[in-house]
């Protein structure tokens, strides 16, 4: 009887760091997906900056043609 109690408990505890693996694994991947997200974000800003900078460049190449004449 005290070995089916034992063997009752140790099961349940088993159950447990499974379901503890599975969260931690959820839990993993749903942050990798933040990550990726977040990296694809700053790279659609940094070309943003880029077309701006590009827009500056070319208005100010404008401004400068424009006072030469």
């Amino acid at each position: 009887m005290r070995n089916a109690a034992l063997i009752t408990v140790l099961v349940a505890l088993a159950g447990c760091g499974v379901e503890t693996a599975t969260t931690a694994a959820t839990s993993a991947a749903i942050k990798q997906q933040e990550v990726d997200q977040g990296k694809k974000t700053m790279e659609q800003a940094k070309q943003k900056v880029e077309q701006a900078a590009q827009q500056v460049q070319s208005r100010a190449e404008q401004t400068g043609a424009a006072a030469d004449k």
